[in-house]
């Protein structure tokens, strides 16, 4: 019936992982079938299986990481992870930084 539509399906063999990429993280199919099908010159993907979100870490300036690690008079590294760990809030990193030590 599908090849009466000019639709063609083939699966995807041995596919090991598909990461969906967007700017607030990644969808990761670990185990996942594909199908791909093309009509009327279009291939279209299909994804059937069940993914994981992992949430993308903020991006964090240099300038942020040097602010906080001079005002809490500590390294840049120790400063880098605490904009991590407060998602890239200076004055959260600042007081988690000074209250800590």
């Amino acid at each position: 019936m599908m090849k009466q539509l000019g639709m063609q399906v083939e699966p995807i063999e041995d596919v090991q992982k598909i990461v969906i990429s967007t700017p607030k993280g990644s969808y990761i199919f670990d185990a996942a079938e594909v199908a791909a099908m093309t009509m009327q010159g279009i291939t279209t993907y299909q994804i059937t299986g069940q993914p994981r979100f992992e949430p993308s870490a903020p991006e964090i300036p240099e300038d942020d990481v040097k602010m906080v690690a001079e005002q809490a008079q500590v390294s840049p590294d120790s400063a880098r992870e605490a904009l991590r760990k407060t998602g890239g809030d200076i004055a959260e990193a600042i007081i988690h930084l000074t209250s800590h030590v």
